[in-house]
């Protein structure tokens, strides 16, 4: 009776991975007690296969789902037409009460006819022996078994907490439950003293800030946290997730945030291969409706590094909402994993982000400085613009209000905190990032997240002058033309490269630089395009 309720509440099993013969190396370690016999040979190499009961009762349960979904998402509307029809009386919601709770009684009769059905198939009790020795004991046995299977990542224990390593134990100065440091916008009127009129004044607008960004603002910012398109991308997701695991023998975990999210990620260990790049980990930052599974985590992979990928909160198994405060306490713990389980020190650590996922890269650099490099592709340098773009002229200050307090991705601010090397890559028919059309390519704010951060850096080469000159080349609608500017300001790269070397060898690396302070024009003109090329 116990295993048939334990096939009741237990979760969804997607698929049962393919054996891999490092999986055959690994299991010849001595069995701990609490471990279970793994499956088959026979039983691999294919998606489960439920039986019909459960099968057809997992179909009624999952359209269920759906119609919640979306009743979730319509009820401000339904509410309001129930309103206006009469509809919200108390002789008609007691009906429908009895009709709500009689549905309820039927889902859960299906959901125990799906209990019955898991109980009768012996692979499902296999796993499900398997999960629950887990639980019980993270021996590694337990652990690689448990890796064999893909099921509903609620169940799947934790494997890292962000409160594990010493450090973080013995240390004031690190995360609370509250989350991590986070840089905070100026106010907006400064000067202004702050009393309890003013507070008044300003609560509408904060409350009307404070909705827009928990309802709509949130959800066009981060649409991969949209639980319909999560279910759309699902067979996608798990065909994704299985390449990782069977081909590239990845190794699925859940890290413990300190707000309490539970956080998905994928590791690929390449420290075994005869590559020396894979000594290097690839930390993968996805865009806003992007998943590890899918996303960019590709492209390292393919060159040999050991890479990282992690779901940001909401979107497939990572729990909780994309807001930046969770993004990054989500960030923190990752980079933690990699330091204090994984083994990597952070000298050896690069992040590589794509479009939004430039946030969570940044604040990593920003608050882990000995990270050894930083590549963003077709990011920005701060979300109001591009907010604006969108959103009616009328509703300017609300936007800027709403952005500043709740959705600051702040980019370009946190990426002049790092002293790193730093690479950027900018698209050029980059239709999300533009503030006009594509085709300008100047509206592009991979330009001005460049442009703030060589300002920063160096800010005697990127006076007036350089600014024009690099304005001029950033402009340029092709490679020859790039090409044909570079070789008109006629840049000699060993002049530059010897002046920047000279200076740092006697003033040291950390940035600002007041190179270029006793330079000509001509010669910060060519230095700074030598720096943005």
């Amino acid at each position: 009776m116990a295993k048939l309720l334990s096939c009741v509440l237990g979760p969804r099993l997607y698929k049962i991975y393919r054996e891999r013969d490092s999986e055959r190396a690994r299991s010849g370690a001595p069995e701990t007690p609490a471990s279970v016999t793994a499956p088959a040979p026979s039983s691999w190499d294919t998606y489960y296969q439920p039986r019909a009961l459960e099968k057809h009762a997992d179909s009624i349960l999952a359209l269920a789902s759906v119609f919640w979904s979306i009743s979730y998402y319509s009820s401000p509307f339904a509410f309001f037409y129930l309103y206006r029809k009469g509809y919200l009386s108390l002789s008609k919601v007691v009906p429908f009460s009895h009709y709500a709770g009689t549905l309820l009684l039927l889902l859960a009769g299906v959901a125990c006819l799906r209990g019955v059905g898991r109980w009768t198939n012996p692979q499902y009790r296999q796993f499900i022996t398997i999960l629950e020795a887990t639980h019980r004991n993270q021996s590694a046995e337990n652990k690689r078994q448990l890796a064999s299977y893909n099921f509903d990542f609620r169940s799947w224990p934790v494997d890292f907490h962000w409160e594990e390593p010493s450090s973080r134990k013995e240390s004031r100065g690190g995360p609370s439950r509250r989350g991590v440091a986070l840089l905070r916008p100026e106010p907006l009127h400064r000067g202004t003293a702050d009393t309890l009129l003013n507070r008044a004044k300003k609560l509408p607008c904060q409350i009307t800030s404070y909705l827009v960004a928990h309802t709509l603002g949130r959800r066009m910012l981060y649409p991969g946290s949209v639980y319909l398109l999560q279910k759309a991308l699902m067979p996608v997701l798990l065909q994704g997730q299985a390449r990782l695991v069977e081909e590239c023998d990845g190794r699925r975990a859940k890290l413990l945030a300190c707000d309490g999210n539970e956080i998905d990620t994928m590791f690929v260990d390449r420290r075994g291969t005869a590559e020396p790049q894979g000594q290097k980990l690839v930390i993968c930052c996805e865009g806003n409706a992007g998943f590890y599974e899918v996303g960019c985590v590709s492209t390292p992979l393919e060159a040999g590094y050991s890479v990282l990928g992690w779901n940001h909160p909401g979107f497939a198994g990572s729990t909780g909402v994309p807001f930046p405060q969770n993004e990054a306490n989500a960030m923190d713990v990752v980079v933690q994993f990699a330091v204090h389980r994984l083994g990597f020190q952070p000298q050896d650590i690069i992040l590589y982000a794509w479009s939004i996922g430039g946030f969570t890269a940044t604040w990593a650099a920003m608050s882990y400085p000995d990270i050894s490099a930083v590549i963003l592709d077709a990011s920005f340098d701060d979300l109001v613009p591009l907010a604006l773009k969108v959103m009616p002229d009328s509703c300017r200050g609300l936007v800027t209000r709403t952005v500043r307090q709740h959705l600051n991705l702040n980019n370009a601010e946190q990426l002049c905190r790092y002293q790193g090397p730093v690479l950027l890559i900018r698209r050029t028919k980059d239709e999300i990032i533009t503030t006009t059309a594509p085709e300008d390519i100047m509206s592009n704010r991979g330009n001005d997240l460049l442009l703030k951060l060589l300002q920063h850096r160096y800010p005697h080469v990127m006076a007036e002058e350089g600014l024009q000159v690099v304005r001029q080349w950033l402009e340029a609608s092709s490679q020859l033309e790039e090409a044909s500017i570079y070789s008109r300001w006629e840049v000699e790269e060993d002049w530059c490269l010897s002046v920047l070397r000279s200076y740092q060898a006697e003033h040291g690396p950390d940035f600002p630089w007041s190179v270029g302070e006793d330079m000509s024009a001509r010669e910060r003109q060519q230095l700074a395009l030598f720096l943005v090329s």
